[in-house]
């Protein structure tokens, strides 16, 4: 058993750890992402400044890792999907080879596309819900970093209205622990966003349009 989980582990933090979005950069303009714009090695910084379709790329990457790890033990192992500790374990581990990549010197990103996939992975009939609240706050706010950031606060309701009944309460928990831990990583780059409207939060949430970033 303590091998699985140090397979899992390993196994998750280095898939996690792929640069998507760096080699984005790299690639096609010779920037390093961390450097410039916001900062954060994710596919929004991707988005201003490197291009739309490399964002694309860079999102489907960042929300397929996860879901590979944790596919990917499972076949090596021969685990059932309801084994949820290892689940669990070889995700979390992808997050924090995201976030802590030993390829670029444990600078990476914030986690939350690799969160995301993984966790609707584990709840698909979250992506209903997810797809509804991403499109009402993206057309109030015109802020795709809040509006996909409020899909971490929908997943724990999903599990409790929807899986609740079928042993979710891991799941509630799970995506819960994840929110949190993930809008942790988000505090230094709101104070950021914060000190640079004046101290106007109506500016950090609310954009007159997407192109518009601080």
């Amino acid at each position: 058993m303590i091998n699985n989980i140090v397979i899992a582990i390993i196994i998750g933090y280095l898939l996690g750890s792929f640069p998507s979005a760096y080699l984005a950069g790299r690639l096609r303009k010779g920037i390093d992402i961390r450097e410039v714009g916001s900062k954060n090695m994710g596919a929004m910084n991707v988005f201003y400044q490197v291009g739309p379709m490399e964002a694309v790329l860079v999102t489907l990457a960042d929300l397929g890792k996860g879901v590979g790890a944790i596919l990917l033990v499972r076949w090596l192992l021969g685990i059932p999907p309801e084994f949820e500790l290892l689940t669990g374990l070889t995700g979390v581990a992808a997050i924090i080879g995201h976030i802590f990549p030993g390829f670029l010197k444990f600078r990476g990103g914030k986690g939350a596309a690799t969160a995301i996939g993984i966790l609707i992975f584990l709840m698909p009939w979250a992506v209903p819900f997810l797809f509804i609240v991403f499109a009402i706050a993206l057309l109030i706010t015109r802020n795709p970093t809040f509006s996909y950031s409020l899909l971490l606060i929908v997943f724990p309701f999903v599990a409790w209205l929807i899986y609740f009944e079928d042993h979710g309460e891991p799941l509630i928990f799970f995506s819960m622990g994840l929110g949190i831990f993930l809008g942790i990583q988000y505090i230094p780059r709101l104070k950021e966003m914060h000190g640079r409207t004046g101290g106007d939060w109506r500016k950090v949430i609310r954009r007159r349009s997407l192109k518009e970033r601080f």
